[in-house]
């Protein structure tokens, strides 16, 4: 852990990774378009810098690589931040955003949605994403009920894994009655941001960031239900009722994430341990360096599958995955033998 009085220069230290990794982000793709002139466009709306800059640079930059940008950073933030959370509620290191059922509630909510044809949109946001949406929150209310209320987190845990088996059978059964739609919906469990959109973005961004600022105001109670439940009922905090506020705020990020993104797996499992070897175990700073590792950890993973083999694009799922898992074997080891 990092002594308190460079944990500051740590945060700007990642906050300026973030900055950097964006204008790179902005700069790579199938058109190449130069470090400065991402940079002009970014800021043109406020310096008036982009006269001399080509329409299609900033046509490509404001319309395509932008939103798509800026979602991602969004839902890294969102699944970095539920990771951390999950992790404190269930004081178990193997936790991550998606224990509820989350994932597989999203995945069979896209594949009904997929296989019956829907074709609803609200604000701009097509059938898939709210069929994910609905899914997700659906699949994690019916974890809660059927645990009892949250009293008690082993069935909690518990309600969460079999909720996953359960619908993931239901979809492959859905899926091999409907093959035409196997590669669509396969697809979608990989993860991608190639249909985003600014609409996406100001649907999803004020879900995620007011939740995650939420969560950072109340980190403190966060800390003390980890010291267990007479001790942080003797502290004044009431654990039950807090444990459902910290689950109904995460699975509601969550839930946002995966609606625009697909299932992205290790970000929220990774991200928060990573982290937690600069901050300790404090909530009120593991938080907001979450936050921005989640953010900075699919931002890259991102580009690294759009450009790597472009034009053609591989699913984020399999670069985190890739990514991911060799670093947790790190992180597991470092566990093991910590000097």
């Amino acid at each position: 852990m990092i002594s308190g009085k460079y944990k500051n220069t740590v945060f700007l230290l990642l906050v300026l990774i973030l900055l950097v990794t964006i204008v790179i982000a902005g700069s790579l793709g199938s058109a190449r378009i130069p470090f400065p002139d991402v940079v002009k466009i970014f800021i043109s709306p406020i310096l008036d810098t982009g006269d001399s800059i080509r329409n299609t640079s900033k046509i490509i930059i404001w319309k395509i690589r932008l939103p798509r940008i800026i979602l991602t950073v969004i839902a890294g933030m969102g699944l970095g931040i539920s990771g951390a959370v999950f992790q404190g509620i269930f004081r178990n290191p193997m936790a991550n955003p998606y224990i509820l059922g989350i994932s597989s509630g999203a995945a069979f909510g896209v594949t009904l949605g997929m296989t019956m044809g829907l074709q609803i949109t609200f604000l701009g946001i097509g059938a898939i994403p709210i069929s994910a949406f609905i899914g997700a929150i659906s699949a994690s209310i019916i974890v809660y009920l059927i645990s009892g209320g949250g009293r008690d987190i082993l069935p909690l845990l518990l309600s969460g894994i079999a909720m996953g088996f359960l619908l993931s059978a239901m979809m492959s059964l859905l899926m091999y009655f409907n093959r035409s739609q196997l590669e669509n919906i396969v697809y979608w469990t990989m993860g991608s941001f190639n249909a985003a959109n600014w609409q996406k973005v100001t649907i999803t961004a004020p879900v995620i960031l007011s939740g995650s600022i939420f969560i950072m105001i109340f980190a403190r109670d966060l800390n003390l239900m980890i010291l267990g439940e007479d001790s942080a009922n003797s502290l004044g905090i009431s654990v039950k009722k807090s444990r459902l506020i910290f689950l109904l705020v995460s699975t509601i990020i969550t839930a946002s994430a995966v609606a625009v993104s697909g299932v992205i797996g290790f970000v929220g499992l990774i991200v928060p341990h990573a982290m937690r070897i600069i901050t300790g175990p404090d909530h009120r700073t593991l938080i907001p360096y979450s936050m921005l590792g989640g953010a900075i950890l699919l931002l890259v993973s991102d580009t690294i599958a759009r450009t790597i083999i472009a034009p053609t694009e591989i699913p984020v799922g399999i670069v985190t995955s890739l990514l991911g898992a060799p670093f947790f074997l790190f992180l597991l080891n470092r566990m093991r033998n910590p000097k």
